[in-house]
């Protein structure tokens, strides 16, 4: 019978994305672990591979379409042997109420459905085997597996995360290496007809203002633009930012960088923010009540410093993880930085990639900009905004001088970190920085 394939939930916050692009046509022969198209969440662009075998028979959700919900189903799979009637029974079924399905008519009037790509996030992508754990199998796996009475739960898949596949049955009942199980009764009612893909709405508002504005072009709002937006405007409003702003000498600092780098054989180029990034997740080892998330039951602080970093991106900014940076030397933090910044860009970060930091750097400095605030990205508890280090005039010893000096400001969420916290949180971070010695302890 025909299965049909899934939108799939890429990550935990993940409530619709956008269908990007498709990599199989219609009439295309498919192979599990075969990328069927490329879906563009909040965050990244992911491809999308297939638990199934069998022929792309149709596309219910045509490439470019936004707002496509987890689980709305986005195409169907034919088995060997089937046709496009096939298709034309599925997607033209009226969905049955639970207790009016019948045996006879359940497995028979509706296709299997299933995640393309996913692991165990529904969809029927996971079989229970009689009286132990849950199998992951497709669905034409477990239909080859009732017909030749074998027990699924005995064999081992060789699909994408050790998902049962329709080899593995083959190979087992070929083989003799499965036990025989009871063939399962039918389950189940028909699966709901494929909703037609959302029109995109024409731009309209109700500010009478906007009638004396000038001519304007509409930008749709993307899937990450709207979640931004969202995300920020509840920190802004719901969590109290408690601001703290310092100045740093870079001078000895940028003369460290110029002798590391500068090193016959050195295979890396370290930047500024390479010593910033390492500078903080020293400084919140020796602080660690800024190393906090706040919750309404307890105040979570963290046992390393997974430090996010701000990527600009093409439509809008995303925060790569670099994991653990207070165990890392500079030449590594300077490569997983470098290498993180590329995939976001290239929209190909994973989600462990960009996800669980637990405090933030967002840096201007390139742009020339002094100083700014920050919004602190949650559930963090702090964010540090890094401004253009340049030459100024000190006061040294009682006489003036120059020196390369860059502003910081920090923006901590009052309600779990203090404003002696944050306080000695600076401290540490200007006595790193100006005196980079330290990093290398």
């Amino acid at each position: 019978m025909p299965i049909q394939i899934l939108m799939p939930a890429l990550s935990p916050t993940m409530t619709e994305g956008k269908l990007s692009k498709w990599l199989k046509g219609e009439g295309d022969t498919v192979e599990s672990g075969d990328v069927l198209c490329e879906i563009e969440t909040d965050k990244a662009t992911m491809e999308v591979e297939s638990i199934d075998e069998g022929t792309l028979g149709k596309i219910l959700v045509a490439e470019g379409t936004e707002g496509v919900a987890v689980n709305a189903p986005i195409a169907v799979i034919l088995e060997d042997g089937e046709d496009a009637s096939a298709i034309e029974a599925t997607t033209s079924a009226a969905p049955v109420p639970a207790a009016e399905a019948t045996p006879a008519a359940a497995p028979e009037a509706a296709a299997e459905t299933v995640v393309a790509g996913g692991g165990d996030i529904g969809g029927g992508s996971a079989a229970p085997a009689a009286g132990g754990p849950r199998v992951f199998s497709s669905p034409l796996a477990r239909r080859l597996a009732t017909q030749n009475n074998v027990d699924i739960a005995q064999i081992m898949g060789s699909g994408p995360k050790g998902r049962v596949v329709k080899r593995d049955v083959e190979a087992a009942v070929t083989g003799g290496t499965a036990t025989a199980a009871p063939a399962a009764a039918p389950t189940g009612a028909p699966a709901a007809s494929a909703p037609a893909a959302p029109a995109a709405p024409a731009f309209t508002t109700d500010d009478p203002v906007m009638a004396y504005m000038p001519e304007f072009e509409a930008v749709s709002n993307s899937s990450m633009r709207k979640i931004i937006a969202t995300r920020l405007t509840g920190s802004a409003r719901d969590i109290p930012h408690f601001n703290v702003a310092f100045d740093v000498e870079l001078d000895a600092l940028m003369a460290m960088r110029k002798e590391l780098n500068g090193r016959d054989g050195a295979d890396y180029k370290i930047s500024v923010n390479d010593f910033i990034i390492k500078g903080v997740a020293l400084a919140l080892g020796r602080q660690p009540d800024c190393n906090v998330s706040y919750t309404d039951d307890a105040i979570l602080r963290f046992k390393r410093a997974d430090v996010s970093i701000a990527v600009a991106i093409e439509g809008g900014l995303i925060t790569p993880v670099i994991h653990d940076a207070g165990s890392k030397g500079l030449a590594a933090i300077s490569s997983t930085a470098k290498e993180l910044a590329g995939k976001a860009r290239d929209g190909k970060l994973q989600p462990e990639e960009y996800q669980g930091g637990t405090f933030t750097i967002s840096n201007l400095g390139m742009f020339g900009v002094k100083s700014f605030n920050s919004i602190i990205n949650p559930p963090q508890g702090g964010i540090l905004s890094v401004g253009a280090g340049e030459p100024r005039a000190v006061v040294k010893d009682g006489a003036l001088a120059v020196a390369t000096v860059m502003s910081l400001t920090l923006a901590v969420d009052h309600r779990c970190i203090d404003g002696a916290a944050a306080a000695a949180f600076t401290k540490e971070l200007k006595g790193i920085l100006e005196d980079p010695i330290q990093l290398m302890l």
